[in-house]
């Protein structure tokens, strides 16, 4: 656990977590624990597979050999027991990319595409910056804990919806989707003729009992209906090295997609994303375990830490992610005052809720990926702003 142990200066590394506060929050002397990367290293095996890349010393013209797709095909049956094939593999330099590719390709110019929020931000954006129609089918928040309306989903999906953006493990809330849950889901996609995009980047995320299961391996028909989006960046902390993968397994959907990502001028995939990547999936088993256990130890600090100093606020229990979603709405604040709250007097930059759309509202998402010396202090300002 040591290695999760070390504070690393990150400032001055163009870090947007830490470097771009001043220009995000307006402030620059808070604690950044908002956006979704880690404090942490990633596993020594991968920086090593890096450098010796490095001290080759030439950095011509690479392309995404082989390896890379045994490394994930193997990673995939390993940790959530789906056979894919290597050629079912298109690559982008980020699942955010690939969505935005994925919209212009599969759909045209004022057509539908659904989400449920509150929901990860860039899937507003997508949609609306290529032109196409956002169709809201908000999640049912009761009890503590997210449920997916079944009946609005059917309305929504009826409503000449083309294109499904799933997320799962969903962010912000932590919530894993239950097998019967993405049956649902994926019964009623094949009735109304809807693609499935399942953004599964925080699948290997997953704190026991809870399972993730890629919608794709739960039936042949949900598999060839669904391309399912993965990246090493969450898992391993390697967002800089910009690389992910599709997993399509639907020949004439997978050749649309490569079509229009060669109209793109789209080829490969950087050089250290490659290694990465392939080092990653094959190397990073041991470094994920421990990483969980660290991670499961924080979110037990923050659930307890403010059950004891500001029992107002809930916490979602998260069922994966080093996401905290956590319920504000008891304290009375407008999200104005919340932020402004955390900002001014606990010099604590958080993610508001309002930016995940309908149901975020009196919200805010911590990133508790940090050394448990940082999250302690987090959590002291993050009580010292909200308290009366």
């Amino acid at each position: 656990m040591e290695r999760f142990e070390k504070v690393i200066n990150r400032k001055g590394s163009s870090s947007v977590k830490w470097d771009l506060t001043k220009t995000v929050f307006g402030e620059e002397d808070v604690l950044p624990m908002w956006v979704a990367d880690m404090d942490f290293p990633p596993p020594n095996e991968v920086i090593a597979d890096m450098q010796n890349r490095l001290d080759h010393g030439l950095f011509g013209y690479t392309f995404v050999g082989d390896g890379v797709a045994t490394a994930i095909a193997s990673w995939m049956n390993r940790h959530h027991q789906w056979r894919i094939q290597k050629n079912w593999l298109l690559y982008s330099p980020g699942v955010v990319p690939a969505i935005s590719t994925l919209i212009q390709s599969l759909t045209e110019e004022g057509d539908k595409v659904l989400l449920q929020s509150p929901i990860y931000t860039p899937f507003f954006d997508m949609i609306e910056q290529n032109n196409r129609v956002v169709e809201n089918c908000p999640l049912v928040y009761e009890n503590g804990h997210y449920y997916i309306d079944f009946e609005a989903l059917e309305t929504s999906l009826q409503s000449g919806v083309k294109l499904f953006l799933l997320c799962n493990p969903h962010n912000p809330s932590g919530r894993v989707w239950t097998r019967e849950e993405l049956t649902k889901i994926g019964d009623l996609c094949l009735a109304n003729d809807v693609i499935i995009v399942s953004d599964e980047i925080h699948s290997d995320l997953v704190f026991k009992p809870n399972k993730h299961v890629p919608i794709a391996s739960i039936r042949h028909d949900f598999q060839d209906q669904t391309i399912t989006c993965i990246a090493p960046s969450k898992t391993f902390n390697l967002a800089g090295l910009q690389a992910s993968s599709m997993i399509i397994s639907n020949a004439t959907i997978r050749n649309r997609i490569s079509e229009f990502q060669k109209k793109q001028g789209f080829f490969t995939l950087n050089t250290f994303g490659i290694i990465g990547m392939e080092s990653a999936y094959n190397k990073g088993d041991d470094w994920l375990s421990e990483l969980l256990h660290y991670l499961k130890q924080n979110i037990d600090t923050v659930i307890n830490h403010l059950s004891e100093k500001l029992p107002q606020v809930k916490v979602v229990d998260p069922h994966a992610t080093y996401l905290i979603w956590l319920d504000c709405r008891a304290l009375g604040y407008t999200d104005t005052e919340l932020n402004n709250r955390l900002l001014q007097k606990g010099k604590l930059a958080l993610e508001p809720g309002t930016k995940y759309g309908k149901g975020g509202e009196g919200f805010l998402r911590m990133n508790i990926a940090c050394p448990h010396t940082t999250l302690l202090e987090g959590l002291d300002r993050f009580v010292t702003a909200l308290q009366d």
